[in-house]
């Protein structure tokens, strides 16, 4: 068994994650929101941002500290996944483990999802 092995749906990984742009890429948390896929063992991933934006948008899961996930996801504050910053890459860029997310966490964001795309 690989270290890539490990990397499944629900988990929080450190990975570049690139700038809207694509000018550079800088380390950060990012939620694992599939299995890998095909020979490259490609996942897609959602960003989270350290903190918790002002405004928040339908495609925003804040896990703070009152979250009932935030002791197992491996986040050091209060962040954001914001299922609208997705990217797709190979296992092989993902740095460490940080955590993971409850089957219900994942659900509502399943749910988030299928709404964000059905627009």
């Amino acid at each position: 068994m690989t270290a890539n092995d490990s990397i499944t749906k629900g988990k929080i990984f450190l990975t570049p994650f690139p700038f809207d742009d694509l000018s550079i890429s800088k380390l950060r948390p990012a939620l694992c929101l599939t299995n890998p896929i095909g020979s490259r063992r490609h996942v897609i991933l959602a960003y989270i941002t350290t903190g918790v934006p002002t405004f928040l948008v339908d495609t925003d899961i804040v896990i703070d500290y009152s979250h009932t996930d935030f002791l197992t996801s491996g986040l050091q504050a209060a962040s954001t996944i914001r299922l609208h910053q997705l990217v797709t890459v190979s296992t092989v860029v993902i740095q460490r483990e940080l955590g993971t997310l409850s089957l219900e966490t994942q659900e509502i964001i399943a749910k988030r999802l299928c709404n964000l795309l059905d627009e």
